[in-house]
C-alpha cells in the first residue's frame, strides 16, 4: 500500500515557476515508477511526465518537456516536478500516482493522491 500526499501548487502568473512535491509512505518507495497527471473540469486526465523507480528514465508530455522537470529522492520518498515557463493552459489540479510500472496510462497507476491545484493567470 503507497499513501501519496501532493504540495506545492497555487497561483502564478504566466512565466512564472512552481515547484511540486509528492511525499510517498512505503518503505519500497524506490521500486515504484512516479508519474504526475494533470486534469481540467470536463476533460479527461492527462499524463504530465513519468519516472522510473530508480530515476533514471523519464517521460514527458510534449506540451511541457523542455520546461518541466520531474525528479526523485528516494532516501526522502519524495517526487518533484518543477514547472518553468508556466502557461495559462497548464492551468489544472495536478495529480501523483505510483505503480510498479512505467507507462503514461493512467489506468496502469494503482496509487493517487488526493491532487494539488495550479491556477496560471496570463
Amino acid at each position: 500500500q503507497v499513501q501519496l500526499v501532493e504540495a506545492g501548487g497555487g497561483q502564478v502568473q504566466a512565466g512564472g515557476s512552481l515547484k511540486l512535491s509528492c511525499a510517498a509512505s512505503g518503505r519500497t518507495f524506490s521500486r515504484y515508477a512516479m508519474v504526475w497527471f494533470r486534469q481540467v473540469p470536463g476533460k479527461e486526465r492527462e499524463f504530465v511526465a513519468a519516472i522510473s523507480g530508480s530515476g533514471g528514465r523519464t517521460d514527458y508530455f510534449e506540451r511541457v518537456e523542455g520546461r518541466f522537470t520531474i525528479s526523485r529522492d528516494n532516501a526522502k520518498n519524495m517526487v518533484y516536478l518543477q514547472m518553468n515557463s508556466l502557461k495559462p493552459e497548464d492551468t489544472a489540479v495536478y495529480y501523483c500516482a505510483a505503480d510498479r510500472l512505467f507507462s503514461r496510462s493512467r489506468d496502469t497507476y494503482q496509487y493517487w493522491g488526493q491532487g494539488t491545484q495550479v491556477n496560471v493567470s496570463s
